[in-house]
């Protein structure tokens, strides 16, 4: 796979509607599945999105409010009924773990498989399989956690007549320099960089919900090719924004180009938003790369060539 799909399962926010569940972004990336937040009825939308439930997954919680993490009970067990066997990463802020362990509680079930849970702050960095998950404090009335998944780069282009000519034979000494590791060429030492080309960029993929504005979500998405934020009020509601802690889409779209992000995606749609396309008007008034998913909606990333 050359890229990331972005799968929106569910778009809205507080309460769902008839067309919106409540928020679960899915991000298909080699094989793995990567969701944010885990609203109710996340299981179900997996199903109808055709996600399965037994590939490697991690799973990170923005904040402790029930519309962003009642869907996990009901994954749990469904991902158990389903007989998953591989282990399952819960991220989140403090108080994560302790919710979990309620669940475990009070349900009086066992998972089929292991759950390894991680409680995190802002401004933390953890290194998984290449890429990083960053977090960064939105700007909401509880700790909020906004996430960005930012791929290593990769090598650069492998050129086989340079190869060639250092004396390197063709097989697992080329694989060796593609993958960014010096090898031993009868004696001689043969760097990545005498065969590659310059290092790639690969994708950044940035999720911000209930949240204000703020300067700390503003340099998590620096440059991120795809930026989901808060944006479900249209501006004759802002006032509305303010008080519970969320943005109107221009608010999104102003920081999406202060940011220089590649596009933005406006999520958490609030439910007394009957038109969206009033949002994607504003938004576009200043970002004309905006959109408003709806559920089930697939936005496919590639990586630069």
């Amino acid at each position: 796979m050359s890229g990331v799909d972005v799968v929106f399962l569910g778009t809205g926010g507080s309460v769902p509607t008839r067309s919106r569940g409540l928020p679960c972004v899915a991000l298909r990336r080699d094989g793995d599945l990567v969701l944010f937040d885990c609203g109710e009825g996340t299981q179900r939308q997996m199903m109808q999105a055709g996600l399965g439930f037994n590939r490697p997954t991690m799973v990170l919680i923005s904040h402790l409010h029930g519309d962003h993490l009642l869907g996990l009970p009901g994954l749990l067990q469904t991902m158990s009924s389903f007989a998953r066997d591989k282990e399952l990463e819960l991220f989140g802020p403090v108080g994560v773990a302790a919710y979990l362990k309620s669940l475990h509680r009070t349900l009086g079930f066992v998972s089929t498989f292991p759950v390894k849970v991680r409680e995190l702050k802002p401004n933390a960095s953890v290194e998984k399989n290449g890429y990083k998950v960053k977090t960064a404090r939105a700007k909401h009335d509880i700790t909020c956690l906004g996430y960005a998944i930012e791929e290593s780069d990769r090598p650069g282009r492998f050129h086989p007549n340079q190869a060639k000519r250092l004396g390197v034979p063709e097989g697992p000494l080329w694989k060796e320099l593609q993958s960014g590791r010096e090898v031993n060429v009868e004696g001689k030492i043969v760097k990545p960089q005498q065969v590659t080309g310059p290092s790639r960029k690969s994708l950044k993929i940035v999720y911000a919900i209930d949240t204000r504005p703020c300067e700390a979500v503003r340099r998590l998405a620096r440059d991120a090719d795809l930026l989901m934020h808060d944006g479900g009020f249209a501006e004759d509601r802002k006032d509305k924004a303010k008080a519970y802690y969320h943005s109107t889409a221009t608010e999104a779209a102003s920081l999406a180009k202060q940011c220089r992000a590649r596009r933005l995606a406006l999520v958490h749609i609030s439910a007394v938003t009957r038109d969206d396309s009033i949002l994607l008007r504003e938004a576009r008034r200043v970002f004309k790369q905006t959109i408003v998913p709806k559920d089930f909606d697939v936005i496919s990333l590639e990586r630069p060539k």
